[in-house]
Order: structure tokens, then C-alpha cells, then sequence
């Protein structure tokens, strides 16, 4: 376990103003001894990015976005919030190619160019990677995620504003995380994938209070991406504790 650990909460399609009361225990706790060297980041839907801001205000949580548009321009997109606009309400990360994106169509040129421009708008990129469990039953774990890397970071040089995110699609959501050996060399292949200094690798899928004992043993994670235990404070706060404990 790194010293500087980050706990990215994903709120998916979560949440709404009701919601807000539920942070307190987390603001509390983010200006507590407790939290060590621990960043805590938040990613809830568009709709509730400036409610947040405004709740944080006095605290060091940051904010990001879920996803954004492939154009920095303004344009015809009914629906769809690009990198410029997220920077300009206040949000300084955005995950971008999570498996239930790419599931709905998103390919690795697509992330690329969403990558490039969210850069360009000076936001901080959790870039998800993850292989499927049929990619996993035929041993290409390591192939498929080459090939995300290598076309969705294609043409980046700086790279020192992206967070690399490991999700298996197969222990999203499954509460099956995967075996402490496995999970080391992928992260240790991950970071072999870069010349010189890695950016920060992150665990993601299924991460929640009850497993986080064993997922902190595995000393080369720079922390964690976390779903459904996020939108719950005290489980969020638990995850957080058991890593430092």
C-alpha cells in the first residue's frame, strides 16, 4: 500500500439534493487524524456537481465528473456535457471509458479523443481499463489490456494528469474481486505498460468494507475507485479506516 492513497466515489446514476445531508459524516471525517494521507474524491451525477462544490466548500474532498462529450466545442449534442463545461462548474477529475460506457458503444478511439480534450480543459482523467470474464476464461487479460492502454492514452505524452483505473467487468457490481496474486502482477503489468515514472494505479469493482483488508495488502494499489459502498458515508468512511488500519 502506497502512502498517498486516493478513494474515488462513483456515484453512478445516484442521488439528489435529499442526498446531500448524508455527506456530513464524510466532511467530519475529512478533517479528522483518521483520514492519514487519504484523498477523498466525488464523482456524482451532472445534476448534483454544483450542490456538491457548494457542500464541500470548507473541506479538502475534491469533485469529478462520470463521463464527458468527445467535443470541447459547444454543438448539436442533445443530452451531453463536454470537459470545458465540467472545468468551468468546478469539477477537476472526469472517469472516463468505464466498462458500462464501453459497453453502450464507447471504443478505444472514442475514450482517446475524450482523454485528449479533457486534458486540454485541465481536468485530472481516471481512465478505466478491464477485461471481460470471457476475456478472462481465455487467459487474454493482459492483451486486452494493452490494447486499451496503448489506443486510449494513443498520442498522449504528459501523462502525469491520468489516474489509471483497473475494473475487471466481471467483479463489477458481482462482489468477486479478484485473488491477491492475480491482482498484483495486473497492476504490476499495468504499470510495466509506461516508460518511466507510472501514473497511479487504482482498484476498482466491488470494493466495499468487507473485502478492503485483503485489497490493501496488495502494496503496488495507489488506491481505489469504489460503486455502490460510496453511496453509503459510513460504509465509505469504513473503506477508508481499514486501509490506514
Amino acid at each position: 500500500m502506497t502512502n498517498k492513497m486516493y478513494f474515488i466515489a462513483n456515484w453512478k446514476m445516484f442521488g439528489d439534493l435529499r442526498s446531500l445531508n448524508s455527506l456530513d459524516k464524510v466532511i467530519k471525517f475529512s478533517k479528522s487524524k483518521e483520514i492519514n494521507k487519504g484523498r477523498l474524491i466525488y464523482c456524482p451525477p451532472y445534476t448534483l456537481i454544483s450542490s456538491f462544490l457548494k457542500k464541500f466548500n470548507n473541506c479538502q474532498i475534491d469533485i469529478g465528473a462520470q463521463n464527458c462529450h468527445e467535443s470541447q466545442n459547444y454543438g448539436p449534442y442533445t443530452g451531453h456535457v463536454n470537459s470545458h463545461m465540467l472545468k468551468n462548474i468546478g469539477a477537476n477529475y472526469v472517469i472516463i471509458g468505464h466498462s458500462e460506457n464501453r459497453e453502450k458503444g464507447e471504443n478505444d478511439q472514442l475514450i482517446n479523443l475524450k482523454i485528449r480534450n479533457a486534458l486540454k480543459a485541465k481536468l485530472k482523467v481516471i481512465f478505466c481499463v478491464g477485461e471481460t470474464l470471457v476475456d478472462k476464461r481465455k487467459k487474454k487479460t493482459n492483451l486486452i489490456l494493452a490494447k486499451q492502454i496503448k489506443f486510449g492514452l494513443d498520442k498522449i505524452k504528459d501523462k502525469k494528469n491520468i489516474f489509471i483505473a483497473y475494473e475487471p467487468v466481471w467483479s463489477i457490481g458481482t462482489g468477486i474481486v479478484p485473488k491477491s496474486k492475480n491482482l498484483f502482477e495486473t497492476i504490476e503489468f499495468i504499470k510495466s505498460k509506461f516508460k518511466g515514472k507510472s501514473p497511479k494505479v487504482l482498484y476498482g469493482g466491488s470494493v466495499n468494507p468487507n473485502n478492503i483488508k485483503n485489497l490493501k495488502e496488495i502494496n503496488n494499489i495507489d488506491g481505489f475507485l469504489i460503486g455502490g459502498a460510496s453511496q453509503n458515508s459510513n460504509k465509505f468512511i469504513d473503506i477508508v479506516k481499514k486501509t490506514y488500519s
